[in-house]
């Protein structure tokens, strides 16, 4: 990742150490498993009141869209992440 940090710190206004955080951050973003993303993303829906049905639609749809995409999972399969 010493590349991505050189160029960073080259084309934005952050500092090596600005810049290493910044790549630090993303990789550590996209590196979440389905359950890890699954289970922060209902904790931050439900924080905002959201019922589990709108939660478990919500997530169901952004899946798709997460760096590596993942299965489609059913309402069920989202509960047992979410609740063991």
């Amino acid at each position: 990742m010493a590349d991505l940090v050189a160029h960073l710190s080259r084309t934005t206004p952050l500092g090596p150490a600005g810049s290493a955080h910044v790549v630090a951050e993303v990789l550590a973003y996209f590196g979440e498993s389905v359950e890890e993303y699954v289970r922060r993303r209902h904790a931050e829906l439900q924080g905002r009141g959201l019922t589990n049905e709108r939660i478990f639609e919500r997530i169901t749809a952004e899946l798709p869209h997460r760096r590596v995409a993942a299965p489609r999972l059913s309402a069920r399969q989202l509960r047992r992440i979410v609740y063991g």
